[in-house]
């Protein structure tokens, strides 16, 4: 078991979600699995999911019969209707924490279901972290296999692996939509499954995607949509100082982890050496992972975006931080930065028009500068 870096307060009630497999209900079980003190109920449990269905006061009785200090649900979007009885018990009794788990909160926002109106903070838990893995840390498996946290606990062998990630992808489209009935048709959704994946971090052309699946372009955003509340994967928007003009540019799109990644776009058996271009977009793809995570867990509320200019010139990263400068990044799997690698920082900084940072993330061991821009081992 790894030491996650996410913060879980010891008292305050709060949803925890999650795609699957990102190890929720091991991170609760190694904070509160020796704690009598808990009440646990898993909806992953066929009767336990059948009694509170049909009776959710059940939940009631059996808080009043044990008198915990912390409850755990796990993956309460199953049965949205317990989130009544848990705000009506946490009205009751403000010292009890509450701690829900979900591999999706689409159901519950979808549904109106009760999300307790701030009285349950909310949290999102990643595959693990550089950091989390620390010596365990392998940059090439990392970008072959992804991080989830099955691959370092089991070390499992390179066939199991593959094994692993097309049974994930399936298993996705079975449970998280088919179960949740969030679509009727699932073969345009899983051609989109694997067009999404190929074209992963690439500006998202809505209408080519619908002619190639044969949608509307509605449909395509639905479909995005549904990745997004699924936490299989987030949007990078364009950067722009004007909203309405941010809101009118295509986002990039960005897999929550780059084995699923791999496997949704039937990839797992190709090589990835360092040398070809895969390489450098699946390193792109980590860093701009570990830097989306590292920023949800530190709780820094920076914002990301991407940057591209009507001749093609393209930033990875826009970083705007609150009360500190922006910062424009550009990411290289390179082992020495060039000056031709910060072409496109020059020519973005000299039209900005506020105090700005201008980095390389790479792959160089040392720190280095080239005229204003600074560059930097990408951990």
């Amino acid at each position: 078991m790894f030491h996650r870096t996410i913060n879980i307060p010891e008292s305050n009630s709060l949803f925890l979600f999650g795609a699957r497999g990102t190890g929720k209900s091991t991170l609760l079980k190694t904070l509160y699995g020796d704690d009598s003190n808990t009440l646990w109920i898993d909806l992953l449990d066929v009767a336990q999911e059948d009694f509170y269905r049909r009776a959710p006061g059940g939940l009631s009785e059996a808080i009043a019969g044990q008198s915990p200090t912390r409850v755990v649900i796990d993956e309460v979007q199953k049965l949205p209707k317990l989130l009544d009885i848990v705000h009506m018990e946490i009205e009751r009794d403000k010292s009890r924490q509450f701690v829900l788990t979900g591999s999706s909160a689409r159901k519950l926002k979808r549904g109106n279901a009760n999300l307790l109106a701030g009285r349950a903070f909310a949290f999102d838990l990643h595959p693990l972290t550089f950091l989390e893995l620390d010596d365990a840390f392998v940059l090439d498996d990392m970008l072959r296999w992804g991080s989830l946290p099955v691959f370092h606990d089991a070390h499992l062998l390179a066939p199991d692996r593959i094994r692993f990630l097309r049974t994930y992808a399936t298993t996705y489209l079975r449970e998280e939509v088919l179960i949740e009935q969030l679509i009727r048709n699932i073969d345009p959704f899983a051609n989109f499954l694997e067009l999404a994946a190929q074209c992963n971090g690439e500006i998202i052309n809505y209408s080519k995607f619908a002619r190639q699946i044969g949608v509307d372009h509605k449909t395509v955003k639905s479909y995005y949509q549904i990745l997004q509340d699924t936490l299989i994967g987030f949007m990078l928007p364009a950067f722009n100082r004007s909203i309405r003009k941010q809101q009118q540019s295509s986002p990039k799109f960005f897999f929550f982890d780059l084995g699923v990644k791999r496997a949704l776009a039937r990839a797992l058996t190709i090589d990835l050496a360092p040398s070809i271009f895969a390489y450098g977009k699946a390193f792109e793809h980590l860093v701009i992972l570990e830097a989306m995570r590292l920023n949800a867990y530190f709780e820094k509320d920076f914002r990301f975006h991407y940057l591209q200019s009507k001749a093609g010139a393209e930033i990875d990263l826009v970083i705007s931080r609150p009360g500190k400068t922006d910062v424009l990044v550009k990411i290289k799997s390179t082992r020495q930065v060039l000056h031709e690698h910060t072409r496109h920082l020059e020519a973005f900084a000299a039209s900005w028009d506020r105090p700005l940072q201008t980095e390389v993330w790479s792959l160089q061991q040392q720190r280095t500068q080239i005229r204003t821009h600074t560059c930097l081992h990408w951990q």
